[in-house]
């Protein structure tokens, strides 16, 4: 009786993975297969070859690795001591943060760019758009806002395993102060939230387009849409590639979360 219930579940389960693999898979072969279709009458890897060797290409995906470090870097500043102090200090405020930090997945980004443009042109009292490193930094800004809710869910998940009060208290009692206690015994210990945060953080930076554009920044986003506008056989193999970063970001979060509930669970 059992394997007569059971037959079926298994087998509904396996016909929904296979339709949900065939509406994913499909066209990305349909994609790969026209990138290689550049020269006439044969496969070949020329229009990779192309946009790897285009300088266009290699300045933008350069920009934009730097603005996702960057991202990374200051995402983790700031979401880090917040998470901890939320925690330790002000649980009542938890439910107001988590809103907060709900924010950017409600507000379009477009929204948020234009309430940059709006506040700091270049005729405001803080004009981050006057000169090209300002730009930088207002764009790293609007990159950290639209991460916000996955770095912060990331991190938060990773400190709840964590008794943080008393590694507090424990350091304390050593006589350490705050930041030996926050970047010595609290960041190694949310690692794995951290790592998480930015794996997403960086495939979010290197695909979005409406800030880097409209910002009029030389992001790899922009430069996507550019190419997929002017050429035929370029596009496809951006997309691979766009793609493959992407996979290769959740793939790396995916042995960092197996890696972490390894080590917990051999301790």
């Amino acid at each position: 009786m059992k394997l007569k219930y059971f037959i079926p579940k298994t087998l509904g389960a396996w016909i929904a993975f296979l339709i949900g693999a065939i509406y994913f898979v499909v066209p990305l072969i349909g994609t790969f297969e026209f990138s290689l279709r550049m020269r006439r009458g044969e496969y070949s890897f020329d229009a990779y070859r192309v946009v790897l060797t285009d300088p266009n290409f290699q300045a933008t995906f350069g920009y934009s690795i730097m603005l996702a470090i960057m991202t990374i870097i200051f995402g983790v500043l700031l979401v880090v001591p917040t998470a901890y102090w939320v925690r330790l200090r002000m649980p009542y405020l938890r439910p107001v943060i988590e809103f907060i930090t709900l924010m950017p997945l409600v507000i379009p980004a477009i929204v948020i760019v234009f309430g940059y443009l709006r506040i700091y042109n270049s005729s405001s009292w803080l004009p981050f758009t006057g000169s090209t490193r300002a730009t930088d930094i207002l764009l790293m800004f609007g990159y950290v806002t639209l991460a916000l809710p996955y770095m912060y869910r990331s991190i938060d998940t990773a400190m709840r395993t964590i008794d943080v009060r008393t590694l507090t208290e424990a350091a304390e009692s050593l006589g350490a102060g705050w930041p030996t206690i926050l970047f010595k015994v609290i960041f190694p210990n949310v690692l794995s939230g951290v790592m998480s945060g930015a794996f997403i953080t960086f495939a979010i930076v290197i695909g979005e387009f409406t800030l880097a554009s409209l910002l009029n920044r030389p992001a790899f986003g922009p430069y996507l849409q550019l190419v997929g506008a002017n050429r035929a056989y370029e596009p496809s193999a951006l997309a691979i590639i766009a793609f493959g970063i992407t996979w290769l970001s959740m793939i790396m979060l995916q042995l960092v979360t197996r890696f972490s509930k390894f080590k917990t669970a051999g301790n």
